[in-house]
């Protein structure tokens, strides 16, 4: 079973200041509930319950969130508002919550292998929480399970984004091997518009095996001078060790200002 899962957590967030000139683009809420809490429960429902997340300068209000806050609880004791924190107790209560910090923004890949310390040698998932997914079946962590334990590989998911926007993201390419599932032999990380090897694009879901970690400590620095995890999984992908599934579900991009402001609509609408 894969039981942990990595919420890279650093980045600035600069997209949306000044918001995030002090509160955690993580703690962004979709309605009332912040975009960390939707990915620990997707990685619940998978489960993976222990959830490392990395973390950087002034975030420390993902560890209060997932923690017991007595003067709230104390305040909300026997009222109507106990109901709105129960998904929250619940995860508190079935996942174990480790931390690290990642002192340089240095790219995902090198958050990942900052991460290393809390997953072990053991694979594990990776969520991005800016990357908003839901799903009539199950949550694409629990989808993306199902596809490791068939093949026993890194598995990456991925859509399809119109060719104008392949420059946003990694793209990749290969051979379907099963209705929607590729054996990936190439993926560049922001291709300019008119090379990309194809328009699947890399969303913020990954499954990775171990020997991950030696690969990025041994990577130069690639697009924008970052330690990309593009240009590790291609090191997989060499060997035939990367598969990309195109997920059944739904994705917001809420690292964007419309996509969050889609994601709010929508959520808002659903509640209704």
């Amino acid at each position: 079973m894969i039981i942990k899962c990595m919420f890279p957590a650093a980045g600035l967030g600069t997209r949306f200041l000044p918001a995030t000139k002090a509160l955690p683009k993580e703690m962004l809420p979709i309605v009332d509930t912040p975009l960390i809490q939707y990915a620990v429960s997707e990685a619940e429902t998978a489960g993976m319950l222990e959830i490392a997340i990395v973390t950087g300068k002034n975030k420390k209000a993902i560890e209060d969130h997932f923690d017991v806050n007595l003067e709230v609880e104390q305040n909300i004791a026997g009222s109507s508002k106990e109901k709105l924190l129960a998904p929250l107790r619940r995860l508190m209560k079935r996942c174990r919550f480790s931390y690290t910090r990642q002192a340089e923004a240095k790219g995902l890949g090198h958050a990942i292998l900052v991460g290393e310390t809390l997953v072990g040698n053991q694979p594990f998932g990776v969520i991005l929480a800016d990357d908003l997914c839901i799903s009539n079946e199950s949550g694409v962590m629990s989808q993306m399970v199902e596809i490791y334990n068939k093949y026993k590989c890194s598995v990456v998911a991925i859509e399809e984004v119109p060719p104008q926007d392949v420059d946003k993201y990694g793209v990749i390419s290969g051979e379907e091997i099963d209705p929607g599932v590729f054996r990936i032999d190439n993926m560049v990380e922001k291709p300019d518009v008119g090379t990309a090897p194809s328009n699947y694009a890399i969303i913020g879901r990954y499954i990775l095996t171990p020997d991950i970690f030696e690969i990025i400590r041994n990577l130069e620095p690639g697009k924008n001078g970052e330690i990309q995890i593009t240009d590790a999984l291609l090191e997989q992908a060499k060997q035939g060790n990367v598969v990309g599934y195109i997920f059944k579900g739904r994705r917001f991009d809420c690292g964007s200002i419309s996509g969050f402001m889609e994601a709010n609509n929508y959520f808002f609408a659903e509640r209704k």
